[in-house]
């Protein structure tokens, strides 16, 4: 299986600790930004006009940032940052921000030598105001009641338990401050009992077993919010313009992507994605998975 390892994998899957998502992201980022042709890790924001997945992840970054109220914000964080790329974009297009990236990952947080690569030269002193943290989201080095946004963007299906995190958001957060999640959801209300765990394999087949994060549905994440006193004040699922073009674009495209990809990962590897590919576009048009972006503040 070329750089995966499929007994290490079948561990990040069902074990999904701290150290399983560092590794998975180690062995499986550079599949995704083969796969885009990008260095964005996020399933991207299609719309009819749109060609090729770098244009939906600047879009889904776009809408994100427009959410987040980010042209009348001055400090953000964003929590599980990836390769840092949304950083990048949010800070070309508001140059005021000071952003804080906080990745578990080491390796992917200093993935670039210098953000001189990503920004144009005649603004390199905007690289100050971006900052990269390693810690955890559980764990971010702030003081109370110092931050105006929190963003998720994809990540926070990682976070466990997802109660803490949005627990430490509203102690960090200004008062009218903003968290922003976007997150892949399950709509199988009773996942969580034994059988509801047997019937969300059942149905979800393949994908079961390559969606390496947990599997949230969307009321339990409305719960935790409000349980924290945030007030949700716009939710969205948006799975019809994520999954759906995206298998789209790859199955129209497999024949070019499948060479990248065996060539590096092996043929196996690429079935295996092909499969959940396809496994993914039925369960969106069910409405089995979708995708969702939350904006919630704290009054």
């Amino acid at each position: 299986m070329g750089l995966i390892n499929p007994i290490n994998a079948l561990l990040w899957t069902f074990r999904r600790n701290a150290s399983d998502v560092i590794n998975l992201y180690d062995s499986l980022s550079p599949l995704m930004q083969l796969a885009a042709e990008s260095d964005m890790l996020n399933f991207g924001y299609w719309t009819d006009k749109t060609l090729f997945p770098i244009d939906a992840q600047i879009k889904l970054t776009d809408v994100i940032g427009n959410l987040a109220q980010l042209n009348n914000s001055s400090t953000i964080v964003d929590v599980g940052s990836g390769l840092s790329s949304p950083a990048m974009i949010w800070k070309k297009k508001y140059r005021h921000l000071k952003i804080f990236c906080i990745n578990i990952n080491y390796k992917q947080l200093f993935f670039k030598k210098s953000f001189k690569e990503k920004m144009d030269c005649n603004h390199s002193h905007d690289l100050y105001d971006i900052c990269l943290i390693n810690s955890t989201s559980l764990n971010l080095p702030f003081t109370n009641n110092s931050i105006d946004v929190i963003i998720s963007l994809e990540s926070a299906q990682h976070f466990k338990p997802l109660s803490g995190f949005i627990n430490q958001s509203f102690d960090l957060l200004k008062k009218q401050g903003l968290l922003v999640i976007a997150i892949p959801v399950i709509n199988l209300p009773f996942a969580n009992s034994f059988l509801g765990k047997i019937s969300q394999l059942y149905k979800l087949g393949i994908v079961s077993l390559t969606w390496t994060s947990e599997h949230y549905f969307l009321g339990e994440i409305l719960k935790v919010l409000q349980e924290n006193k945030f007030n949700v004040i716009y939710e969205k699922k948006i799975g019809s313009h994520v999954y759906e073009p995206l298998s789209d674009y790859y199955l129209q495209n497999r024949m070019k992507i499948k060479k990248k990809i065996s060539k590096k990962y092996g043929f196996i590897v690429e079935q295996i994605l092909y499969h959940s590919i396809k496994k993914m576009n039925d369960l969106s048009k069910q409405k089995i998975i979708d995708y969702v972006i939350i904006k919630s503040v704290k009054e």
